[in-house]
């Protein structure tokens, strides 16, 4: 997604509702763009490569192509022993990966009313992926930037570094 394409925050405020599916890693609920998800699957084979960052769990063969597959717990920053039972599938530019997850909660019309820009001071890696934040049935609620799970390579190099 292109600077240009993203959702306008202050114009969010006034009530528009956007498509997202809901997925819950650990005790956080993330909000994907529908029109970024392809499918959601059940856990596929996954083969492990050297030296990728600490949050690529390696690649799926799903349709036919090869895709990597990103924990998203681990992306976030988020330490849980919870098994990943889903994979959310989507598009990332020209590309797609798989996103592991613990649950997909489904498709919701989320207010864009209820999130707000993520606050300075949460700044920091994950506000790369997390483009607005708020709540959702008193739980964390984040709102990722699809366009951004697979960082560049500078910046997957500089993540790996913070683990």
């Amino acid at each position: 997604m292109q600077a240009s394409e993203r959702p306008n925050l202050e114009q969010a405020r006034f009530g528009h509702r956007h498509a997202v599916v809901l997925c819950q890693v650990g005790a956080v609920v993330c909000a994907l763009p529908l029109e970024h998800v392809l499918e959601t699957l059940r856990p596929l084979p996954v083969e492990a490569l050297a030296g990728t960052a600490r949050f690529i769990d390696g690649v799926s063969i799903i349709r036919g192509s090869p895709v990597p597959v990103v924990d998203l717990a681990r992306l976030l920053g988020n330490v849980t022993a919870e098994v990943r039972t889903r994979l959310v599938v989507v598009r990332v530019g020209e590309r797609s990966a798989a996103l592991s997850v613990e649950r997909v909660l489904g498709v919701r019309s989320l207010d864009s009313s209820t999130v707000s820009e993520l606050p300075p001071l949460l700044a920091g890696a994950s506000s790369e992926v997390i483009s607005a934040i708020g709540s959702l049935d008193a739980r964390l609620l984040l709102v990722l930037e699809t366009s951004r799970v697979l960082p560049d390579a500078s910046s997957a190099s500089s993540r790996e570094g913070e683990a």
